[in-house]
């Protein structure tokens, strides 16, 4: 079993890389989807990622808590996949919980990649290659997210960078 951290830019193919990769890998997967719905755009990205993954799959959509729902639900599962971290990060810090809270949780996640017999692959955005934001919410989160990304290439056993749909193997 290994783990596979897919990060890159928004629409540059990290999803779709997964899912390949996770059908690759053949087996069960356990599809764990970390976005809401909070607006129109978001609904219509939400539904287009639904339609995008084979129906077999089980999918659970779960903003916060990712490593009690791998536990609960991981079941058969030999594949579990993460889309995304960028989101489960902006979710525990839009709640208030801070930095500390989500960090605490990227490492439980890596808790269960090494400890479960399955592969992981998660999916994260890089979101430290644009404009620094202009308030202290962003500039944070995008701190945050940086070294939350930093930790898990550190533990994952392959990373990729997708560039214009184009996967380059980092590790």
């Amino acid at each position: 079993m290994k783990s596979i951290l897919i990060t890159g830019g928004a629409r540059s193919g990290k999803s779709q890389f997964a899912q390949k990769l996770a059908i690759e890998v053949g087996g069960k997967v356990l599809f764990i989807a970390t976005a809401e719905a909070k607006d129109e755009d978001m609904r219509l990205r939400i539904e287009t990622h639904r339609e995008s993954r084979p129906a077999g799959w089980k999918t659970l959509e779960a903003p916060l808590g990712i490593s009690e729902i791998i536990a609960q639900h991981m079941g058969e599962a030999e594949i579990v996949v993460i889309d995304c971290i960028t989101m489960l990060v902006a979710n525990i810090m839009l709640q208030g919980r801070g930095e500390e809270l989500a960090l605490k949780e990227i490492k439980a996640i890596i808790n269960q990649m090494h400890e479960l017999k399955a592969t992981f692959i998660l999916v994260s955005n890089e979101v430290g290659l644009g404009l620094v934001p202009d308030n202290e919410l962003g500039r944070r989160y995008r701190d945050c997210l940086g070294r939350a990304n930093q930790i898990l290439a550190q533990h994952a056993d392959e990373v990729y960078l997708m560039v214009a749909g184009i996967p380059i193997r980092l590790k």
